[in-house]
Protein backbone atom coordinates (compact mmCIF):
# COMPACT_ATOMS: atom_id res chain seq x y z
CA UNK A 1 0.00 0.00 0.00
CA UNK A 2 1.46 3.56 -0.98
CA UNK A 3 1.07 4.79 2.68
CA UNK A 4 2.50 8.31 1.01
CA UNK A 5 -0.35 8.86 -1.13
CA UNK A 6 -2.68 8.08 0.70
CA UNK A 7 -2.10 10.34 3.37
CA UNK A 8 -1.37 13.45 1.00
CA UNK A 9 -5.10 12.25 0.24
CA UNK A 10 -6.37 12.62 3.42
CA UNK A 11 -4.52 15.80 4.63
CA UNK A 12 -6.44 17.35 1.61
CA UNK A 13 -9.62 16.02 2.80
CA UNK A 14 -9.38 17.34 6.17
CA UNK A 15 -8.03 21.02 4.40
CA UNK A 16 -11.00 21.32 2.26
CA UNK A 17 -13.95 19.71 3.91
CA UNK A 18 -17.66 21.69 3.45
CA UNK A 19 -20.81 21.67 5.23
CA UNK A 20 -20.99 18.56 6.34
CA UNK A 21 -23.93 19.40 8.61
CA UNK A 22 -26.10 20.80 6.12
CA UNK A 23 -25.62 17.90 4.09
CA UNK A 24 -26.82 15.19 7.29
CA UNK A 25 -29.81 17.57 6.89
CA UNK A 26 -30.64 16.43 3.86
CA UNK A 27 -30.58 12.66 4.95
CA UNK A 28 -32.48 13.13 8.05
CA UNK A 29 -29.73 13.88 10.04
CA UNK A 30 -28.64 17.28 11.73
CA UNK A 31 -31.24 19.84 11.14
CA UNK A 32 -29.35 22.53 9.69
CA UNK A 33 -30.55 25.40 11.97
CA UNK A 34 -29.31 23.14 14.54
CA UNK A 35 -26.07 24.63 17.17
CA UNK A 36 -23.82 22.94 15.36
CA UNK A 37 -24.38 24.70 11.49
CA UNK A 38 -24.18 28.32 12.77
CA UNK A 39 -23.16 30.48 10.21
CA UNK A 40 -19.19 30.98 11.86
CA UNK A 41 -18.45 27.70 11.37
CA UNK A 42 -19.99 26.94 7.71
CA UNK A 43 -16.84 25.92 6.27
CA UNK A 44 -15.09 23.44 8.66
CA UNK A 45 -16.39 19.88 9.78
CA UNK A 46 -14.90 16.97 11.48
CA UNK A 47 -13.01 13.96 9.46
CA UNK A 48 -15.10 12.74 6.67
CA UNK A 49 -14.89 8.92 7.36
CA UNK A 50 -16.94 7.67 4.90
CA UNK A 51 -14.55 7.28 1.91
CA UNK A 52 -11.97 6.16 4.11
CA UNK A 53 -14.06 3.38 5.52
CA UNK A 54 -15.56 2.40 2.10
CA UNK A 55 -11.85 2.23 0.31
CA UNK A 56 -11.16 0.48 3.65
CA UNK A 57 -14.09 -2.39 2.98
CA UNK A 58 -13.14 -2.76 -0.37
CA UNK A 59 -9.31 -2.96 0.71
CA UNK A 60 -10.63 -5.97 3.06
CA UNK A 61 -12.84 -7.25 0.56
CA UNK A 62 -9.43 -7.68 -1.66
CA UNK A 63 -7.85 -9.76 1.48
CA UNK A 64 -5.01 -6.62 1.40
CA UNK A 65 -5.91 -5.91 4.87
CA UNK A 66 -8.15 -5.94 7.20
CA UNK A 67 -10.55 -2.17 7.03
CA UNK A 68 -10.13 -1.68 10.70
CA UNK A 69 -6.81 -1.87 10.31
CA UNK A 70 -6.67 0.11 7.46
CA UNK A 71 -8.78 3.22 9.02
CA UNK A 72 -6.35 3.32 12.34
CA UNK A 73 -3.56 3.51 10.12
CA UNK A 74 -5.27 6.74 8.61
CA UNK A 75 -5.97 8.41 11.43
CA UNK A 76 -3.03 7.59 13.10
CA UNK A 77 -0.95 9.83 10.30
CA UNK A 78 -2.58 13.29 11.42
CA UNK A 79 0.70 14.95 13.74
CA UNK A 80 0.52 15.31 17.47
CA UNK A 81 0.87 18.67 18.67
CA UNK A 82 3.26 19.14 21.54
CA UNK A 83 2.88 20.27 25.33
CA UNK A 84 5.96 21.27 26.71
CA UNK A 85 4.19 20.87 30.35
CA UNK A 86 3.52 17.25 30.19
CA UNK A 87 5.90 14.40 30.00
CA UNK A 88 4.81 11.29 28.07
CA UNK A 89 6.31 7.76 28.63
CA UNK A 90 5.24 4.54 27.23
CA UNK A 91 5.03 1.42 29.26
CA UNK A 92 4.06 -1.49 28.29
CA UNK A 93 1.66 -3.97 31.66
CA UNK A 94 2.87 -7.24 30.28
CA UNK A 95 1.65 -7.53 26.84
CA UNK A 96 -0.27 -4.32 27.59
CA UNK A 97 0.83 -0.85 25.55
CA UNK A 98 -0.25 1.95 28.18
CA UNK A 99 1.07 5.89 27.97
CA UNK A 100 1.55 7.79 31.10
CA UNK A 101 0.74 11.65 31.22
CA UNK A 102 2.56 13.86 33.78
CA UNK A 103 2.67 17.25 34.45
CA UNK A 104 5.88 18.42 34.39
CA UNK A 105 6.29 20.55 37.08
CA UNK A 106 6.70 19.23 40.77
CA UNK A 107 4.10 18.83 43.28
CA UNK A 108 4.34 18.80 46.78
CA UNK A 109 0.91 16.62 47.23
CA UNK A 110 -0.11 13.62 45.56
CA UNK A 111 -2.17 13.75 42.56
CA UNK A 112 -5.66 12.82 41.21
CA UNK A 113 -5.49 10.12 38.96
CA UNK A 114 -7.18 9.52 35.67
CA UNK A 115 -7.22 5.88 33.92
CA UNK A 116 -8.56 6.58 30.50
CA UNK A 117 -10.19 4.08 27.96
CA UNK A 118 -9.79 5.67 24.46
CA UNK A 119 -13.28 5.22 22.06
CA UNK A 120 -13.18 4.53 18.39
CA UNK A 121 -15.59 2.10 17.98
CA UNK A 122 -12.91 -0.70 18.60
CA UNK A 123 -12.23 0.36 14.83
CA UNK A 124 -10.81 4.30 14.49
CA UNK A 125 -9.44 4.86 17.98
CA UNK A 126 -6.28 4.32 19.62
CA UNK A 127 -3.63 5.72 22.20
CA UNK A 128 -2.34 8.08 19.46
CA UNK A 129 -5.86 9.25 18.18
CA UNK A 130 -6.85 10.59 21.80
CA UNK A 131 -3.13 12.06 22.92
CA UNK A 132 -4.33 15.60 22.74
CA UNK A 133 -7.47 14.50 24.98
CA UNK A 134 -4.72 12.77 27.14
CA UNK A 135 -2.57 15.70 27.53
CA UNK A 136 -5.64 17.87 27.72
CA UNK A 137 -6.74 16.27 31.02
CA UNK A 138 -3.73 15.98 32.62
CA UNK A 139 -2.60 20.02 32.31
CA UNK A 140 -5.76 21.12 33.29
CA UNK A 141 -6.98 19.39 35.87
CA UNK A 142 -3.39 18.43 37.29
CA UNK A 143 -3.94 15.32 37.04
CA UNK A 144 -1.55 11.71 36.11
CA UNK A 145 -3.53 10.24 33.42
CA UNK A 146 -2.97 6.66 32.07
CA UNK A 147 -4.18 5.78 28.57
CA UNK A 148 -4.53 2.16 27.55
CA UNK A 149 -4.12 0.78 24.59
CA UNK A 150 -6.08 -2.59 24.97
CA UNK A 151 -6.51 -4.94 21.66
CA UNK A 152 -9.32 -3.90 18.66
CA UNK A 153 -10.66 -5.35 15.72
CA UNK A 154 -10.15 -7.01 13.34
CA UNK A 155 -7.81 -9.90 15.25
CA UNK A 156 -9.58 -9.22 18.66
CA UNK A 157 -13.14 -9.56 19.59
CA UNK A 158 -14.79 -9.78 22.63
CA UNK A 159 -14.07 -10.16 25.57
CA UNK A 160 -10.65 -9.15 24.69
CA UNK A 161 -10.61 -5.29 25.13
CA UNK A 162 -12.44 -5.44 28.37
CA UNK A 163 -9.78 -8.17 29.89
CA UNK A 164 -7.24 -5.92 28.76
CA UNK A 165 -8.61 -2.83 30.32
CA UNK A 166 -9.79 -4.63 33.58
CA UNK A 167 -5.52 -5.92 33.91
CA UNK A 168 -4.61 -2.12 33.00
CA UNK A 169 -6.61 -0.65 35.97
CA UNK A 170 -6.05 -3.26 38.35
CA UNK A 171 -1.65 -2.56 37.83
CA UNK A 172 -2.49 0.73 37.83
CA UNK A 173 -4.59 0.81 40.93
CA UNK A 174 -1.46 -1.15 42.59
CA UNK A 175 1.16 1.42 41.51
CA UNK A 176 -0.40 4.69 42.67
CA UNK A 177 2.50 5.19 45.14
CA UNK A 178 4.75 5.01 41.80
CA UNK A 179 3.31 7.58 39.99
CA UNK A 180 2.33 10.03 43.03
CA UNK A 181 -1.16 9.44 42.67
CA UNK A 182 -3.82 9.83 45.43
CA UNK A 183 -5.69 6.48 46.04
CA UNK A 184 -8.66 8.63 47.07
CA UNK A 185 -9.00 10.44 43.83
CA UNK A 186 -8.65 8.11 41.56
CA UNK A 187 -11.68 8.22 38.07
CA UNK A 188 -11.98 6.26 35.44
CA UNK A 189 -12.69 7.60 31.84
CA UNK A 190 -13.90 7.00 28.25
CA UNK A 191 -15.73 8.48 25.45
CA UNK A 192 -18.22 6.05 22.73
CA UNK A 193 -16.85 2.28 23.35
CA UNK A 194 -13.95 3.64 26.29
CA UNK A 195 -17.28 4.99 28.17
CA UNK A 196 -19.04 1.43 27.57
CA UNK A 197 -15.56 -0.50 29.12
CA UNK A 198 -15.49 2.39 31.94
CA UNK A 199 -18.64 1.72 32.84
CA UNK A 200 -18.08 -2.10 33.16
CA UNK A 201 -15.20 -1.83 35.09
CA UNK A 202 -17.03 0.28 37.51
CA UNK A 203 -19.00 -2.89 37.59
CA UNK A 204 -16.87 -5.48 37.65
CA UNK A 205 -14.37 -4.14 40.04
CA UNK A 206 -16.98 -2.74 42.57
CA UNK A 207 -16.25 -5.19 46.03
CA UNK A 208 -12.72 -5.54 45.11
CA UNK A 209 -10.94 -5.42 48.83
CA UNK A 210 -7.25 -5.13 47.17
CA UNK A 211 -7.22 -1.97 45.40
CA UNK A 212 -8.18 1.15 45.75
CA UNK A 213 -12.15 2.09 44.74
CA UNK A 214 -12.65 4.53 41.77
CA UNK A 215 -13.29 7.95 43.17
CA UNK A 216 -15.83 8.30 40.09
CA UNK A 217 -16.43 7.10 36.37
CA UNK A 218 -16.86 9.84 34.00
CA UNK A 219 -18.69 8.63 30.69
CA UNK A 220 -18.38 10.75 27.71
CA UNK A 221 -21.30 9.84 24.74
CA UNK A 222 -20.48 6.24 25.93
CA UNK A 223 -22.27 3.44 24.42
CA UNK A 224 -23.87 0.98 26.91
CA UNK A 225 -25.99 -0.88 25.06
CA UNK A 226 -26.87 -3.14 22.00
CA UNK A 227 -30.33 -4.11 22.05
CA UNK A 228 -32.91 -1.57 21.06
CA UNK A 229 -32.21 -0.01 18.02
CA UNK A 230 -35.17 2.29 17.75
CA UNK A 231 -34.42 4.00 20.49
CA UNK A 232 -34.98 8.34 19.72
CA UNK A 233 -31.79 9.20 19.27
CA UNK A 234 -31.22 6.30 16.80
CA UNK A 235 -33.91 7.24 14.76
CA UNK A 236 -32.95 10.96 15.05
CA UNK A 237 -29.18 10.89 14.66
CA UNK A 238 -29.14 7.64 12.01
CA UNK A 239 -27.14 9.81 9.15
CA UNK A 240 -25.35 11.69 11.34
CA UNK A 241 -21.57 12.26 11.11
CA UNK A 242 -19.17 11.02 12.66
CA UNK A 243 -21.56 7.60 13.62
CA UNK A 244 -24.29 6.61 11.66
CA UNK A 245 -26.44 3.86 12.30
CA UNK A 246 -24.87 1.38 9.73
CA UNK A 247 -21.19 2.49 11.03
CA UNK A 248 -22.19 2.03 14.47
CA UNK A 249 -23.34 -1.31 13.75
CA UNK A 250 -20.65 -2.43 11.54
CA UNK A 251 -18.41 -2.32 15.23
CA UNK A 252 -21.06 -3.62 17.30
CA UNK A 253 -21.78 -6.57 14.89
CA UNK A 254 -18.01 -6.93 14.13
CA UNK A 255 -17.25 -6.93 17.66
CA UNK A 256 -19.55 -9.99 18.74
CA UNK A 257 -19.05 -11.79 15.99
CA UNK A 258 -22.68 -11.49 14.70
CA UNK A 259 -23.52 -11.89 10.74
CA UNK A 260 -23.92 -8.72 9.28
CA UNK A 261 -26.58 -10.28 7.19
CA UNK A 262 -29.15 -9.80 10.53
CA UNK A 263 -28.87 -6.33 10.22
CA UNK A 264 -32.68 -5.41 9.50
CA UNK A 265 -33.75 -7.87 11.64
CA UNK A 266 -32.39 -6.12 14.59
CA UNK A 267 -32.82 -3.09 13.29
CA UNK A 268 -36.61 -4.49 13.53
CA UNK A 269 -36.72 -5.97 17.07
CA UNK A 270 -37.18 -9.24 16.08
CA UNK A 271 -33.77 -10.52 17.46
CA UNK A 272 -35.64 -10.55 20.92
CA UNK A 273 -38.47 -12.54 22.18
CA UNK A 274 -41.16 -10.41 23.91
CA UNK A 275 -40.47 -12.09 27.40
CA UNK A 276 -37.24 -10.29 27.09
CA UNK A 277 -37.79 -6.91 25.89
CA UNK A 278 -40.69 -6.88 29.07
CA UNK A 279 -37.49 -7.69 31.37
CA UNK A 280 -35.89 -4.66 29.90
CA UNK A 281 -38.22 -2.51 29.25
CA UNK A 282 -38.06 -1.04 32.71
CA UNK A 283 -34.74 -0.16 31.96
CA UNK A 284 -34.68 0.26 28.27
CA UNK A 285 -38.40 1.67 27.76
CA UNK A 286 -38.56 5.21 26.13
CA UNK A 287 -41.28 6.38 28.86
CA UNK A 288 -37.90 6.33 30.64
CA UNK A 289 -36.20 8.96 28.50
CA UNK A 290 -37.47 12.68 28.77
CA UNK A 291 -39.93 14.25 26.25
CA UNK A 292 -37.76 16.90 25.07
CA UNK A 293 -35.35 14.86 23.46
CA UNK A 294 -38.68 12.80 21.71
CA UNK A 295 -39.52 15.77 19.69
CA UNK A 296 -37.39 15.86 17.07
CA UNK A 297 -38.72 12.88 14.38
CA UNK A 298 -39.17 10.14 16.47
CA UNK A 299 -42.16 7.84 16.55
CA UNK A 300 -42.51 4.67 18.63
CA UNK A 301 -41.79 1.37 16.59
CA UNK A 302 -43.42 -1.88 17.70
CA UNK A 303 -41.10 -4.63 17.71
CA UNK A 304 -41.45 -7.09 14.66
CA UNK A 305 -42.03 -11.02 15.70
CA UNK A 306 -39.13 -12.95 16.66
CA UNK A 307 -36.62 -14.43 14.45
CA UNK A 308 -35.24 -17.37 17.22
CA UNK A 309 -32.14 -17.68 14.67
CA UNK A 310 -31.24 -14.32 15.94
CA UNK A 311 -32.20 -14.45 18.87
CA UNK A 312 -29.29 -17.15 19.31
CA UNK A 313 -26.86 -14.77 16.84
CA UNK A 314 -27.25 -11.89 19.41
CA UNK A 315 -26.59 -13.84 22.90
CA UNK A 316 -23.84 -12.61 23.47
CA UNK A 317 -25.34 -8.43 23.49
CA UNK A 318 -27.59 -10.07 26.43
CA UNK A 319 -24.11 -10.04 28.74
CA UNK A 320 -23.77 -6.75 30.59
CA UNK A 321 -20.02 -7.09 30.31
CA UNK A 322 -21.12 -5.97 26.66
CA UNK A 323 -24.32 -3.82 27.25
CA UNK A 324 -23.85 -2.58 31.24
CA UNK A 325 -26.43 -0.69 30.97
CA UNK A 326 -28.98 -3.54 31.68
CA UNK A 327 -26.87 -4.94 34.40
CA UNK A 328 -28.91 -6.01 38.08
CA UNK A 329 -30.11 -3.49 40.56
CA UNK A 330 -27.37 -4.43 43.05
CA UNK A 331 -24.47 -4.16 40.58
CA UNK A 332 -25.42 -0.71 39.32
CA UNK A 333 -26.45 0.58 43.14
CA UNK A 334 -22.56 -0.36 44.21
CA UNK A 335 -20.82 2.13 41.67
CA UNK A 336 -19.08 5.33 42.08
CA UNK A 337 -20.37 8.94 41.48
CA UNK A 338 -20.72 9.61 37.90
CA UNK A 339 -19.93 12.46 35.77
CA UNK A 340 -22.04 12.36 32.62
CA UNK A 341 -21.93 14.27 29.02
CA UNK A 342 -23.98 13.64 26.21
CA UNK A 343 -24.65 15.34 22.75
CA UNK A 344 -27.96 16.02 21.29
CA UNK A 345 -26.51 14.87 17.90
CA UNK A 346 -25.32 11.98 18.34
CA UNK A 347 -26.67 8.24 17.46
CA UNK A 348 -26.44 6.80 20.92
CA UNK A 349 -27.14 9.56 23.19
CA UNK A 350 -30.18 7.70 24.40
CA UNK A 351 -27.63 5.28 26.29
CA UNK A 352 -26.68 7.76 28.50
CA UNK A 353 -30.03 9.08 28.98
CA UNK A 354 -31.35 5.85 30.43
CA UNK A 355 -28.07 5.22 32.50
CA UNK A 356 -28.47 8.79 34.14
CA UNK A 357 -32.07 7.98 34.83
CA UNK A 358 -31.22 3.90 36.51
CA UNK A 359 -27.95 5.69 38.66
CA UNK A 360 -30.06 8.32 40.24
CA UNK A 361 -33.36 6.06 40.65
CA UNK A 362 -30.94 3.83 43.28
CA UNK A 363 -29.34 6.68 44.46
CA UNK A 364 -25.85 7.30 42.60
CA UNK A 365 -24.64 10.75 42.66
CA UNK A 366 -25.02 12.14 39.16
CA UNK A 367 -23.64 15.13 37.00
CA UNK A 368 -24.78 15.74 34.22
CA UNK A 369 -23.91 17.76 31.02
CA UNK A 370 -25.85 17.94 27.42
CA UNK A 371 -23.93 19.65 24.58
CA UNK A 372 -27.53 21.09 22.51
CA UNK A 373 -24.30 21.90 19.65
CA UNK A 374 -22.50 18.43 20.38
CA UNK A 375 -22.14 15.16 18.03
CA UNK A 376 -20.54 11.72 18.88
CA UNK A 377 -16.65 12.20 18.70
CA UNK A 378 -16.94 16.21 18.85
CA UNK A 379 -13.72 15.59 21.59
CA UNK A 380 -11.72 14.65 18.95
CA UNK A 381 -11.21 18.22 17.28
CA UNK A 382 -10.36 19.57 20.27
CA UNK A 383 -6.42 19.80 18.80
CA UNK A 384 -7.27 20.05 15.13
CA UNK A 385 -6.78 24.16 14.87
CA UNK A 386 -9.65 25.53 12.26
CA UNK A 387 -11.68 21.45 12.30
CA UNK A 388 -11.72 22.74 15.84
CA UNK A 389 -15.57 22.76 17.66
CA UNK A 390 -16.00 25.23 20.48
CA UNK A 391 -18.37 22.31 22.14
CA UNK A 392 -15.21 20.65 22.51
CA UNK A 393 -13.62 22.77 24.75
CA UNK A 394 -16.72 22.78 26.80
CA UNK A 395 -16.62 19.17 27.58
CA UNK A 396 -13.28 19.52 28.57
CA UNK A 397 -14.31 21.84 30.81
CA UNK A 398 -16.51 20.82 32.29
CA UNK A 399 -14.94 16.83 33.05
CA UNK A 400 -11.35 19.16 34.13
CA UNK A 401 -14.19 20.89 36.63
CA UNK A 402 -15.76 18.03 37.86
CA UNK A 403 -12.16 16.40 38.43
CA UNK A 404 -10.73 18.98 40.72
CA UNK A 405 -14.11 19.19 42.34
CA UNK A 406 -13.36 15.74 43.77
Amino acid sequence: MKCGAWSSGLRQRLAGGREWAGAAAERGGVPATSGVHTRQHRSWRPVDRAPMLKTGKIFETLKICPMPEFARFFHDLLPLKKYPDIVVTDLRYGTISVKLFQPKASSSTLRPGILFLHGGGLVLGSMKTHYGICCHLCKESDSVVLSVGYRKLAKHKFPAPETDCTAAAIHFLKSLHWYGVDPARVVVCGDSVGGAMAAVLCQELRNRQDIPMFRAQILIYAVLQGLDFQLPSYQQNKNVPLLSRDFAFYCWSRYLDIDPSWKCTIFKGAHLPTEVWKKYAKWLGPENIPDRFKQRGYRCVPHAPLNENAYLEISLALERTSSPLIADDDIVAQVPEACIVTCEYDFIRDNLLLYKKRLEDLGVPVTWHHMEDGFHGVLNTIDMGCLHFPCSTRIMNVVTNFIKGL
